[in-house]
């Protein structure tokens, strides 16, 4: 999941990047409304964190034009006042969801995991592929039943290889994806990670790759014997 924080105060700001990270959530951060408009034009988020009170264009009209662009991401707004007529604004504006500062971190995960479920909601909670089960809510992994132990990144790229279920998912894709907004399009990050995920899943290599395309969940019967190249 990616996800862009509108917040004008650098600390906050900061702080809830930083935790997001920690449940292997990329984060970007727009300290005012034109970087906020700018970051979204470029950017493929999942959904936007986005406090009411931010300079240049307020946060109300960084939601409005989330809505009249069709994409349907979904929006959780921040604030400060608590009555319930700031709420019911930001609801009318399009929110999807509401927190009033100060607030836990660990709630805004749960939310945002939440409004994420809702987002695919034909997808599972608990995500299963080819012997593979991927909780993403206690980040947990089984494979065939075997607990698996990932590192926050490796846990991020695999949630989008699952996601795209069974289909490629180009090196580009997953750095926009599992990275945040400071990663290098030149690194080799991406080859890394996929490498070291592939070891730690073990051997039938379930993660195939496909030459010069990306990377995909291979879900051929002998669990990734014969699936693309190691790579």
């Amino acid at each position: 999941m990616r996800v862009l924080i509108v917040e004008d105060e650098p600390y906050l700001a900061e702080a809830i990047r930083d935790g997001l990270r920690l449940d292997a959530i990329a984060a970007d951060i727009a300290g005012d409304g034109d970087t906020a408009l700018e970051l979204l034009s470029v950017n493929p988020y999942d959904i936007a964190v986005v406090d009411r009170d931010i300079p240049g264009p307020s946060g109300d009209e960084v939601a409005r034009h989330i809505v009249t662009s069709g994409s349907g991401m979904p929006i959780l707004m921040l604030t400060a006042a608590d009555r319930i007529d700031d709420k019911a604004t930001g609801f009318e504006l399009g929110a999807d969801d509401y927190l009033t500062k100060p607030f836990d971190l660990r709630e805004l995960v749960l939310r945002l995991r939440a409004l994420d479920r809702r987002r695919a909601h034909n997808r599972p909670p608990v995500r299963q592929i080819a012997g593979l089960r991927l909780d993403p809510f206690r980040r947990e992994v089984f494979r065939d039943g075997r607990y698996v132990a990932l590192t926050r990144k490796q846990f991020a790229v695999l949630e989008v290889l699952v996601a795209a279920e069974g289909g490629v998912v180009s090196a580009e894709r997953l750095l926009e994806l599992a990275w945040d907004e400071n990663a290098d399009p030149f690194t080799n990050a991406v080859r890394i990670t996929v490498s070291a995920l592939r070891k730690r899943l073990g051997e039938p290599w379930i993660i195939a790759t496909v030459p010069g395309v990306g990377y995909r969940i291979d879900t051929a019967p002998d669990g990734g014997r014969t699936g693309g190249n190691r790579g």
